[in-house]
């Protein structure tokens, strides 16, 4: 791995943390989890195995430092890894057309219904819910698929337009 690529992952890591860390829970305890944004950047902006890996155990590990949902760590460093790898695989079987803003969106909005439908699941097991997992989907998962894939369609071209014009391998 490249030190532009580990740099580049670890910037936009530390740019979802500080996201997950100011939005504030709204509902039972739960919040839109803005670092799904990120992490999904990264995995599109470097496809490799390894940056998904370590990127979703960053975004994991510090998901669950900074969690406002009761008993919640466990279940965020389940839910990014599963989604981070489904993100993935779901990226590179769209190969030919995953560089189009309407493509990425499209993903990052299946990605977010993926990540919320694990981490209630994950939660419901573990620790389980503070209220109905369809009241807390409702109420939390669709709010952040639309906030996520909003600011994905904002964020996704200028990023890449910035990675393309700079020295950072893009496959590393």
């Amino acid at each position: 791995m490249k030190t532009k690529t580990l740099v580049s992952l670890s910037l936009l890591i530390g740019i979802g943390a500080a996201l997950h860390f100011i939005v504030p829970g709204f509902f039972l305890g739960m919040k839109p989890d803005m670092m799904l944004l990120m992490m999904f950047l990264a995995i599109t902006l470097f496809p490799a195995k390894k940056n998904v890996f370590i990127v979703a155990l960053a975004a994991g590990a510090i998901s669950a430092m900074t969690t406002t949902f009761p008993g919640g760590q466990i279940p965020n460093i389940i839910d990014k890894l599963a989604t981070a790898f489904l993100f993935y695989l779901l990226f590179i079987s769209l190969k030919k057309f995953s560089t189009s803003v309407v493509t990425v969106s499209i993903l990052t909005a299946v990605g977010t219904l993926i990540s919320g439908a694990v981490f209630l699941g994950s939660a419901y097991y573990i620790v389980s819910l503070p209220g109905p997992f369809v009241a807390l989907f409702g109420a939390v998962v669709l709010p952040a698929v639309l906030l996520n894939t909003v600011a994905m369609v904002i964020i996704y071209p200028i990023v890449n337009g910035i990675v393309r014009k700079s020295n950072i391998p893009i496959n590393a």
